[in-house]
């Protein structure tokens, strides 16, 4: 790989290896055993137990890409061949689990970080913009999200039947895993037959057709018309009459529920509007209804720190999103006059549930199934994007969290 781009940076080598002395400092556990284009070996870490990430940086410029664009700059130099790996989960695991002694050595710094804030902000989630940028992610087929996830069409983590925090085995089926989160949300609704379930973010209806199975009455909204289409065929295929759905922003919705329901919605709200999000929730409830929610956190600690930077997800697959802080959220909840109750977190769960998805999509890919629009370029981005997620969740320092919220009487 080495070429001009290479020789142009040969004066910087020093402050690019002072990057890796950084990252060394910053590895407390786990080991990345490096080859470089030198053809030297570095060893980084290795002072305690933890993975080991086999990385092979066939030119200095995937390291001047990671100095100056973080994460979003490490996967360009991964497009580009500019470095491999035989499993980068390993590394992402390594980054996330080191993630306070790190620091910011691995995100964007100066100009660019500066460029890419404008351009995410840009992609802002007021209505317009959240319509916008769901309709990059989700409409890209039912076709396509039909070829890895489970055969219910489930877009968010898993629950499996192992202890929360234990190992998981690979004889229990993604679908059964799935269910019973499902179910495990609608129990914390704390509704029976006959009630009233407003479901923010209804995905492809799979907790709405395990709702209306068990005779509750679901409204759900959504911005994706490739999703609204796909819940209304499931819901007359399976004879479900007790389902609505609707392409309405969470902040339009009107009507007051038994109970609210919404799984990994809030990520694609944006911080600036968790207020929003959160006054819908209470003003859509009866009081002492009872709000059943799934989401996904990152750590108080680095919170500030991600939120001003444009990661590799916001960049590349998901415009606008953005994880949550539980403290900050929690807050806001509180103040709007609902109480935060029973958290259970299972972010090894979530784990399991993106490696399966994976395997699926490998499998898919082997056999030719995806429709014909989506290139290499296009497979290898979001195969990246499952293996940038999994290892997130294996070093701990994102979470999915399933918590009740329930309004005052």
């Amino acid at each position: 790989m080495a070429g001009v781009g290479d020789r142009l940076l040969a004066p910087f080598t020093g402050l690019l290896h002072r990057l890796l002395d950084r990252i060394d400092r910053g590895l407390e556990a786990g080991t990345v055993d490096a080859s470089l284009p030198d053809g030297k070996r570095r060893i980084l870490g290795g002072r305690a137990a933890g993975p080991i990430a086999i990385v092979e940086i066939k030119s200095w410029r995937a390291l001047a890409r990671l100095a100056m664009g973080g994460s979003a700059g490490w996967y360009i130099a991964w497009s580009l061949g500019e470095w491999r790996s035989p499993d980068p989960v390993p590394l992402f695991d390594l980054f996330m689990r080191n993630r306070i002694p790190l620091g910011e050595a691995a995100r964007a710094q100066g100009l660019m970080r500066l460029l890419r804030r404008a351009w995410h902000r840009m992609r802002s989630n007021h209505r317009e913009g959240a319509r916008r940028n769901i309709e990059y992610h989700y409409d890209l087929g039912n076709d396509f999200y039909s070829l890895w996830l489970d055969p219910g069409m489930t877009y968010s983590s898993a629950l499996f039947e192992e202890p929360i925090s234990g190992p998981i085995s690979p004889g229990q089926s993604l679908e059964s895993a799935q269910h019973r989160k499902l179910q495990a949300m609608l129990d914390r609704s704390g509704t029976r037959p006959g009630d009233t379930i407003l479901e923010i973010g209804c995905g492809w209806g799979s907790f709405a057709e395990i709702a209306a199975e068990q005779g509750r009455k679901v409204h759900g909204i959504t911005l994706s018309k490739e999703q609204k289409a796909a819940v209304e065929a499931r819901m007359a295929r399976d004879g479900l009459g007790g389902v609505t759905v609707s392409l309405t922003d969470y902040r339009d919705v009107t009507g007051i529920y038994d109970a609210v329901v919404s799984i990994e919605m809030v990520e694609a709200v944006g911080q600036e509007y968790w207020p929003d999000y959160l006054a819908t929730i209470a003003r859509s409830l009866k009081p002492g209804g009872r709000a059943a929610i799934q989401l996904i956190s990152i750590d108080d600690a680095i919170f500030e720190t991600y939120a001003s930077n444009v990661d590799f997800i916001q960049r590349f697959v998901f415009p606008g999103g953005l994880l949550i802080s539980e403290t900050r959220f929690r807050a806001i909840a509180e103040a709007s006059g609902l109480s935060w109750c029973d958290p259970v977190r299972f972010g090894q769960h979530y784990a399991e549930t993106l490696l399966r998805w994976r395997e699926n999509f490998d499998a898919a890919v082997a056999a030719s199934k995806l429709p014909p629009e989506f290139d290499r370029h296009f497979v290898d981005l979001w195969r990246y994007y499952l293996m940038y997620c999994e290892g997130g969740f294996r070093g701990g320092g994102i979470d999915v969290v399933q918590v009740t919220l329930v309004r005052g009487d």
